[in-house]
């Protein structure tokens, strides 16, 4: 008896830590969320408030932060489903960078509002095609095809850009159409524009593919063991190609974005964009190595990103903003760890 009791009791201890680590697990990220809003709501460096503009939380701040993270919550969600699968895209950024100045030049030189989005996100096919044909097809490593692609994308971006300007935007002898900003910039609705609300219904649509759709199983699948998701009868050519051609998709939806908020194409305007979405994408508990994650999660570390570099872009340099973001990187890095351990042990 004293035996059976000691097992029940060591059984009872057992499930409640394991149900702690489901619950830290599960919670964590909206904890980290809510710790930066209270940072940078009450905190202050000697006269300044860390949202020197006024409180952290005002109307006006939160419409600004929405705005600002439009690009970001538009690309991290795809982001997502392509780190599950086991796979990344450091190309990203340029691809961003890219389709924002390959729009801006189309609508600088007379293409329709419509034409010209539409051209750059058959564009952004296109780079994911070819990211998916270099790692699939060709079998280079994920980070080393992609770093190459990231250069190539750069490099054309600043090809397009004329020679003794910085980005496509109005000179004094072309001006640039104000239908530029109607994408990223014109009011529809709560202070918002088109593009946020697209980036609302782009995350649900990947949630409900990651959660419904075959894509998103095959995804978690692949990323888990490749091996037994080929036997099982699932093409992790097909489906790991079909990721990286949707990366691409959002990447350009994003440069447009991004143009249409700037009013110009700027062929560095998605630099960092890749590592700004690996920490979103951890934060958001998806392992570095595959085999799970959640797009939702992903869309809070996204948002987190949004309110650091907001925050600090107010009081600090440049070269400290990006100590700060290497340092939420190293967090990330940490927690999703140890997250990983947990489940190793479990």
């Amino acid at each position: 008896m004293t035996t059976q009791t000691a097992m029940r009791k060591t059984t009872g201890s057992d499930e409640r830590s394991e149900a702690r680590r489901a619950a830290v697990k599960k919670y964590y990220i909206y904890v980290v969320l809510l710790l930066i809003v209270a940072i940078f709501s009450l905190v202050k460096i000697g006269e300044v408030g860390l949202f020197g503009r006024g409180a952290f939380l005002s109307p006006d701040s939160v419409i600004n932060m929405l705005r600002i993270s439009v690009p970001i919550l538009t690309v991290s969600g795809a982001f997502t489903l392509l780190m599950i699968s086991g796979y990344i895209d450091l190309s990203v950024g340029s691809a961003m960078s890219l389709s924002a100045v390959v729009f801006s030049w189309m609508i600088l030189n007379g293409f329709p509002f419509l034409l010209a989005f539409v051209l750059t996100l058959v564009a952004g096919i296109g780079m994911g095609l070819l990211n998916g044909f270099n790692v699939m097809k060709l079998r280079i490593t994920p980070v080393i095809a992609t770093l190459v692609t990231l250069n190539l994308f750069k490099g054309i971006a600043l090809l397009i850009v004329p020679d003794g300007t910085s980005a496509i935007k109005s000179t004094a002898a072309q001006k640039m159409p104000a239908l530029i900003n109607t994408y990223a910039r014109q009011d529809v609705l709560l202070g918002l524009p088109l593009a946020f609300f697209v980036s609302l219904a782009v995350i649900l649509a990947l949630v409900i593919v990651q959660r419904k759709m075959v894509l998103g199983k095959y995804a978690a699948a692949i990323g888990g063991n490749r091996t037994a998701a080929e036997l099982s009868g699932i093409s992790p050519v097909k489906y790991v190609w079909v990721l990286y051609v949707i990366v691409g998709f959002f990447a350009a939806a994003a440069g447009v974005a991004r143009a249409s908020y700037m009013s110009l194409g700027d062929p560095l305007s998605g630099e960092g964009m890749e590592t700004a979405c690996i920490i979103a994408v951890l934060l958001g508990g998806t392992a570095f190595s595959g085999g799970e994650g959640s797009v939702a999660k992903t869309m809070i570390g996204a948002i987190i990103i949004t309110c650091v570099t907001t925050g600090l872009m107010t009081v600090i340099p440049a070269y400290w903003q990006t100590l700060a973001m290497g340092s939420v990187l190293l967090v990330a890095v940490v927690i999703n760890q140890l997250i990983s351990q947990e489940k190793v042990k479990a």
